[in-house]
């Protein structure tokens, strides 16, 4: 079989999360998954390779199991997923349709929120209007690129923290980016322990210290504290 798309996905304790995100992902023709695990304790790794997928073991942190994922990869396109996310039907055509265009650099997908909140549709609509507008889509929106642009960047920044905001800028300095109106469905738990507020408020003020130029490990670290992190977390 001819591989066109390799799907990454960074993966820390992601058991029930996973097997939702994998199931569609076994039908998609043309395409390779590679679970890039940053030191999973529970059965992340086992599901993954149940699912058929190449399972690698990295050190943690997303920027660095996303190198990892690309580095083994072996089509020639690059699509980075979050593992609590789905992507649309036919996204390997769209994909590849995107990238096909005149000076396209990369792109993402438009984003939709599953949850109990009447909140989120909001915060997903900001969120597509913020990618639409100002061409800053995240990771939760599956960023795609070709192996060789993705090499010419040099891969994500293994920071703790924005890695998906300076890969983004790093795509629109190569070229234009493709923001699909077609959404991934993305898993409402970033927003459920601390309500859709003050969630926001946190992300708000995260990138406003690193518009101000805060070190990404003091930013790192005041993210944590704020959402009250202290366990392993994908």
């Amino acid at each position: 079989m001819t591989l066109h798309i390799s799907i990454v996905i960074p993966t820390l304790n992601e058991e029930g999360q996973l097997p939702a995100t994998l199931a569609p992902l076994a039908t998609a023709a043309g395409c390779e998954v590679i679970v890039s695990d940053g030191g999973s304790d529970d059965a992340t790794r086992d599901l993954a390779a149940r699912h058929g997928c190449r399972v690698l073991r990295s050190p943690p942190g997303r920027g660095a199991q996303m190198n990892v994922g690309a580095a083994a990869a072996r089509a020639p396109i690059l699509l980075f997923l979050h593992a609590d996310t789905l992507l649309p039907p036919g996204f390997a055509t769209l994909v590849e349709n995107a990238l096909a265009r005149k000076g396209v650099s990369g792109g993402a997908f438009s984003l939709r929120i599953v949850g109990d909140s009447p909140s989120l549709a909001f915060i997903a609509r900001a969120a597509n209007l913020r990618s639409s507008l100002l061409l800053l889509p995240y990771g939760d929106q599956a960023l795609f690129t070709t192996r060789e642009t993705f090499q010419r960047l040099g891969g994500f920044a293994e920071t703790p923290i924005m890695e998906d905001v300076l890969f983004v800028r790093g795509l629109r300095r190569l070229g234009r980016l493709v923001i699909l109106p077609q959404a991934v469905v993305t898993s409402s738990r970033r927003w459920d322990n601390l309500g859709v507020v003050r969630t926001t408020l946190i992300n708000q003020l995260i990138l406003i210290g690193h518009g101000c130029g805060i070190p990404a490990p003091t930013l790192a670290r005041c993210y944590r504290r704020l959402r009250g992190l202290g366990r392993k977390e994908g």
